[in-house]
């Protein structure tokens, strides 16, 4: 049995969490992680999350969930109330969402955001961790992509990230706040969505395989990305909320593994994994298709930054993580498929 001393410092050491867009993907995942040694709140208005994501914390007394927008500034007041740390992941995701509908694109991501930002400083939050994008690196054709050398945006999602950046940087100067934003580089994983008009490739081209149709490739399948797996990014996220480098403080990292995957090693990878739960799948074909509007061809990170500041050291390559993915969407996707 512990002692009451025991129990009273592991309370004492426990955290207050807020978790904005913690039903989504990767904040659902921060949720999970966090809420074994920490309190957590998770805000969100399920716009692109799901409540199945969170199910299983509802029941757990260091959990709590306020369903709000983030657009509203009383709801970020309110959530924010007593929190140590901000992981602030909740936004509207997806280049051609933003590219369809920029107008609430800005209205989430930037005016969101700035609310979010603005309770956090006036509730005098010890440090505020935000979701950047490696869409920041926009049309600059360098790789690796380093922090600080950075192109023009090329679609209204890179604009509204960068510009998150941007008031990350004046808060910190202005006004003293702790802040460090998270450039993620195509986070992929366990409770990503394989469905509607903006699903990622990985879940998307999962749930195709699962029904042996063929997978569509933009381009000729030679464009590269620095795919991350989500546990990856939770490393980040727990390396930033809690150093004590005041160097670390205030800036941007990339958060990736640092290695290039083209779509086609992409796909044979992924086929190879998911031939060994259903062998027809290695023979379901390929399709190319038209590149997509707003594209890079190639993206690639430099994670030196992270590493000696944050001492970064990321657990999961491309294929790791791919394969601890394949094991999940198997097991879930099939179960949703049967009901």
């Amino acid at each position: 049995m512990l002692l009451v001393s025991q129990l009273l410092a592991i309370t004492n050491n426990m955290k207050r969490i807020l978790i904005t867009g913690g039903a989504g993907f990767i904040g659902s995942n921060l949720c999970a992680y966090f809420l074994e040694n920490n309190e957590v709140i998770c805000l969100d208005n399920f716009a692109t999350g799901y409540r199945h994501n969170i199910d299983g914390f509802l029941s757990n007394p260091k959990f709590s969930l306020i369903e709000g927008d983030i657009r509203d500034f009383k709801t970020c007041e309110t959530a924010v109330s007593g929190v140590d740390y901000v992981l602030h992941q909740a936004a509207l995701g997806s280049v051609p969402r933003s590219i369809n509908d920029p107008i609430t694109t800005n209205e989430v991501n930037v005016s969101g955001f700035l609310n979010m930002l603005t309770a956090s400083r006036d509730a005098k939050v010890k440090r505020f961790i935000y979701a950047a994008s490696s869409s920041t690196y926009g049309d600059s054709e360098a790789l690796p992509k380093v922090e600080d050398v950075i192109g023009k945006p090329l679609s209204p999602y890179a604009v509204t990230k960068y510009v998150n950046e941007l008031y990350a940087d004046v808060f910190s100067k202005t006004y003293g706040m702790e802040t460090i934003g998270l450039r993620y580089f195509n986070v992929f994983g366990r409770n990503q969505d394989p469905n509607g008009a903006y699903a990622a490739v990985i879940p998307k081209f999962v749930a195709q395989f699962l029904n042996h149709e063929s997978p569509v490739i933009n381009g000729d399948g030679n464009f590269s990305r620095d795919f991350t797996y989500v546990d990856n990014v939770i490393q980040m996220n727990e390396l930033a909320m809690l150093t004590e480098n005041p160097r670390a403080l205030n800036t941007v990292y990339n958060t990736a593994f640092g290695e290039r995957t083209t779509l086609n090693e992409l796909v044979n990878a992924l086929k190879e994994f998911l031939s060994e739960y259903d062998y027809e799948i290695a023979n379901v074909p390929i399709v190319y298709g038209e590149n997509r509007v707003g594209d890079i061809p190639h993206s690639l990170a430099s994670i030196e930054k992270a590493s000696k500041l944050l001492n970064y050291q990321p657990k999961f390559s491309m294929r790791e993580g791919l394969k601890e993915a394949v094991k999940w969407y198997w097991n879930n996707l099939q179960e949703k498929s049967k009901k």
